[in-house]
């Protein structure tokens, strides 16, 4: 049961119960004062007829008269007065009514004549007396119910007594509702909620199925959520480590062979070694600057800040300017180079970033081809397909809408292992090649994916051992309001 429901259901108890007591109490005081009503209504009448043989004596009605026999007929609970027929009262078996009592209005006197009127403590009857034609006085007879009252009162007390053992029983039953439902599940809430912060083992509290229930549930998900953030900042606190000290180890080699070729150049040697050394410390230095480049657009791309800037372009034109220039690169390298573009439409693009995916992707394919090799370059529109690509690059090509920017050289390829691992940062599948300008810092592939998704975009990998490898870009089209 949710909790608001049965707060709500038990303070609506709690208001009808002084309703329900007090129903109680009026019914069993009616039943009670019906049965009594009828018993005593008799008893009454019975009385009512001793005493009238004698009330009804007309000289008793003047001053000075024997009322000793009048006096007689009281009792503890029956009283007797006798009024002249102008309102002064002549008797009264009450002592708190004896005294010559003139009754000023005679309309009272002579009100509810024949009548056994009742009222919550006392019965009472009046009648006049006849002399003739003409009244000569009036008697009162006035039962005390000092019974039914007993009775009333003995009623009330053990009503009262019921309602106050009951008000304390729902009391206890409400109190330990609340703790149950409340101040214990909370303090287990409270008690999860300081381990947690404290960094110690969280103990898991019961399954519940109401408001407190559903507040542990967020504070179990926020908890494994953070406890899955904490992971992951501390992979990349542990990856950010393993990256400063892998490229400072990288960095230590050029720096030392750029010191040592420095330090020949000042001792002097001859001009075809100068030159040589000179060669030699321009490329350490570049391939130093690349280095830092790769860390700085890593860097620059974990941040949650960063917005890359995209602007529409032309397709057609923007992707032929992307594919070509890799030519005499390729040609140096004895490899041939196989290109394709064959781009519609509209993109979003962040020209300088795109520029750096295609030179890290001809990088790699370069790097792991063979003298004599070949290597495809395509920016194709989706559903369209270069006639040089390879099955398995084919079978990737999946998608209907969009373009494929795709990178392909043949070779030993990636396992499967290699394949899950090869995007993240500082990893190279061929860890043999050791020299500068060979070996790059392990980021490239790892920027490129980045680059990419920034774009709305997909790459992956594909590759078969022995035949060749691939990598395959997939970019979204412009579409009206999506515009940039």
């Amino acid at each position: 049961m949710k909790i608001r429901t049965w707060l709500l259901l038990s303070f609506f108890i709690v208001m009808l119960l002084p309703l329900g007591a007090a129903y109680g109490l009026f019914a069993w005081i009616n039943n009670y004062h019906h049965d009594r009503n009828v018993a005593e209504h008799v008893d009454n009448w019975i009385e009512l007829n001793a005493v009238q043989s004698v009330v009804r004596e007309p000289s008793l009605y003047q001053k000075d008269a024997d009322w000793s026999e009048v006096g007689k007929l009281a009792t503890d609970r029956l009283s007797i007065t006798l009024y002249t027929n102008s309102g002064l009262m002549l008797y009264s078996s009450n002592p708190l009514k004896q005294g010559n009592l003139l009754i000023d209005n005679k309309e009272k006197l002579y009100k509810d004549f024949y009548e056994l009127q009742h009222s919550f403590g006392r019965y009472s009857y009046k009648e006049p007396v006849w002399e003739g034609k003409n009244i000569v006085g009036v008697y009162e007879i006035i039962w005390i119910r000092d019974e039914w009252v007993a009775g009333v009162e003995q009623r009330t007390w053990f009503v009262t007594a019921v309602f106050g053992a009951f008000f304390l029983l729902l009391f206890g039953a409400v109190v330990w509702l609340v703790n149950q439902k409340l101040n214990r599940p909370l303090h287990l809430l409270m008690g999860q909620m300081n381990s947690f912060a404290k960094g110690e083992p969280v103990q898991t509290i019961p399954k519940r199925h109401d408001e407190i229930g559903e507040l542990a549930d967020s504070f179990e998900s926020m908890r494994v959520e953070l406890d899955e953030a904490n992971r992951r900042l501390a992979a990349e606190q542990q990856q950010r480590e393993f990256m400063i000290a892998s490229i400072s180890h990288d960095l230590k080699t050029p720096l030392t062979s750029i010191r040592a070729y420095a330090e020949a150049l000042q001792a002097g040697s001859s001009t075809h070694d100068q030159q040589e050394y000179h060669d030699i410390i321009i490329a350490k230095s570049n391939y130093m600057r690349q280095m830092l480049d790769d860390l700085l657009m890593y860097t620059l791309l974990q941040s949650n800040t960063y917005e890359m800037e995209l602007v529409p372009v032309d397709g057609e034109e923007f992707f032929e300017m992307l594919v070509s220039g890799y030519e005499t690169l390729c040609a140096e390298k004895r490899i041939d180079l196989l290109v394709s573009c064959d781009v519609s439409g509209d993109y979003n693009v962040n020209s300088k970033q795109l520029m750096r995916v295609v030179d890290n992707l001809m990088s790699n394919a370069i790097a792991h081809t063979e003298p004599g090799g070949a290597i495809g370059l395509a920016a194709v529109q989706a559903g369209k397909t270069p006639a040089w690509c390879l099955d398995f690059v084919t079978s990737e090509l999946k998608k209907n809408d969009g373009m494929y920017l795709i990178v392909q050289n043949g070779g030993a390829g990636l396992s499967q292992q290699e394949i899950e691992q090869v995007f993240q940062p500082l990893y190279q599948a061929d860890q043999a090649r050791t020299k500068a300008g060979e070996r790059g810092t392990g980021l490239g592939l790892s920027i490129t994916k980045q680059i990419i998704e920034k774009h709305g975009g997909i790459v992956r990998m594909a590759s078969v051992q022995n035949i060749g490898t691939a990598v395959i870009c997939w970019l979204p089209e412009r579409k009206g309001e999506e515009e940039k």
